[in-house]
């Protein structure tokens, strides 16, 4: 998961600068480009991450997402407003590692 959204963040002229998570959502800490709207960014992590997960991970995915939605539509999404960034890459470190 983290190198198809760090390729997604590239795309977008952001970068992905650290990534984790728990079994049900993840943590991304991102260097966003000014440029980008924030709505259409997370829209695009979340369907583009969706088509190569559900494409590579096919037989995987299938005996646990019968839906055709694989990620929520909620999502939340806070500026760091001048806090350290190591404080906020560490913070994401200590989140649990998404399953394999």
């Amino acid at each position: 998961m983290h190198e198809i959204f760090a390729n997604i963040c590239i795309k977008t002229n952001c970068i992905l600068v650290e990534f984790s998570g728990e079994q049900d959502h993840v943590h991304l800490l991102v260097d966003y480009h000014p440029d980008n709207n924030i709505s259409d960014f997370t829209s695009s992590l979340k369907s583009a991450s969706s088509r190569v997960i559900r494409k590579e991970f096919k037989e995987h995915i299938e005996k646990f997402y019968w839906k055709p939605l694989f990620w929520s539509s909620s999502y939340y999404v806070a500026s760091s407003g001048g806090a350290p960034i190591e404080k906020l890459k560490q913070y994401i470190k200590e989140q649990d590692a998404p399953t394999k």
